[in-house]
């Protein structure tokens, strides 16, 4: 006879108490790597993409359930993956939120998607096509009151700086001066040939916040030229001599610090995309690598879009700028 064995099971350890009663703001897993298809242009193209998926969590609850994150993104993954079609990046981050925030029974729940993709386009003289990589953002938070979405593009350009490049044009005009140039001929010789400058590779950041039901469509092609312009020059993988030339110089010609990137982006993103809603969030993040410094420069602006279009307007600082994290929840 065999012995009969009995399946004894298993405590649900998350669901008990903690030792100590304090609720965590965030318990999640992060750098989850998927393929995942995303619908761009009309088109459906598969992509490489890491998830972070959080979950606020009680203080009567000892953990969150970590497989589940796990699931819920293989569920949503799934849907888009072998559904009918794609979703955009943001959706794609408000199905998962959502799913993760009924299944693990909480309050608020927090999804990033990066995904890199290739985008081909031709030099700026010979014509020559390259690819160039770029990181497309889709966030979404998921609350009692609904969920809102963020958009959001990464791309790398040329930068030259305004203050270097006076210092280099001073000294020139000494330089010509005293070799017998009068003003009118330095300024004929300054307006032929660029001032030299040090220059930085730049790293540029847009986000755009959708509100709860708001249908508008923003294209992360937009957002990549809003980004692209901001910077003295774009940039590309491969060129010729003559596009290497052209780019130099178009970039020598718009000297721009660190924060004017960041306006010009603000600036791109009031004039440039129609249809926004004045309670749409917008974020610009630029970061600037130095290449006479040992440092990095950094310059940031967020707020609301009436916040941002007022001050463009009145030229007036703003008294408040409202913050990524208050926006996704709600709180303005």
């Amino acid at each position: 006879m065999q012995p009969t064995s009995s399946v004894v099971p298993s405590p649900d350890v998350q669901a008990q108490r903690p030792t100590v009663h304090v609720s965590l703001s965030r318990v999640g897993v992060t750098n989850v790597e998927k393929v995942i298809r995303i619908a761009r242009d009309g088109e459906e193209q598969l992509y490489w993409a890491k998830l972070d998926c959080f979950v606020d969590l009680g203080p009567l609850q000892k953990g969150a359930h970590m497989s589940r994150f796990e699931e819920t993104v293989n569920d949503a993954i799934g849907e888009v993956i072998l559904g009918s079609s794609a979703f955009r990046a943001e959706e794609l981050a408000r199905r998962i939120a959502e799913l993760v925030r009924d299944r693990q029974d909480a309050k608020r729940a927090e999804v990033t998607i990066a995904a890199r993709y290739p985008e081909h386009k031709p030099a700026p003289v010979s014509g020559i096509q390259t690819q160039e990589l770029y990181t497309m953002f889709g966030t979404a938070v998921a609350t009692e009151r609904g969920t809102r979405r963020l958009i959001g593009v990464a791309a790398q350009g040329m930068t030259a700086c305004p203050c270097a490049q006076q210092l280099v044009a001073g000294a020139a005009r000494q330089r010509l001066s005293a070799d017998g140039f009068d003003d009118d001929q330095i300024a004929r010789v300054f307006e032929h040939v660029p001032v030299a400058t040090h220059n930085q590779r730049g790293l540029g950041t847009l986000h755009i916040g959708c509100p709860e039901g708001w249908t508008a469509d923003i294209d992360a092609a937009r957002l990549l030229r809003i980004v692209e312009d901001s910077m003295s020059s774009e940039i590309y993988e491969m060129m010729k001599r003559s596009d290497e030339g052209a780019v130099v110089e178009k970039a020598h010609r718009r000297p721009r610090f660190v924060e004017d990137c960041v306006r010009e982006m603000v600036k791109g993103v009031v004039e440039g995309l129609d249809g926004l809603a004045p309670g749409a969030f917008v974020s610009a993040r630029q970061e600037n690598l130095e290449t006479i410094h040992q440092h990095n420069v950094v310059a940031e602006r967020f707020g609301l879009l009436s916040e941002l279009t007022h001050e463009l307007e009145s030229g007036e600082h703003a008294e408040r700028h409202t913050t990524m994290r208050e926006w996704l929840d709600g709180l303005s």
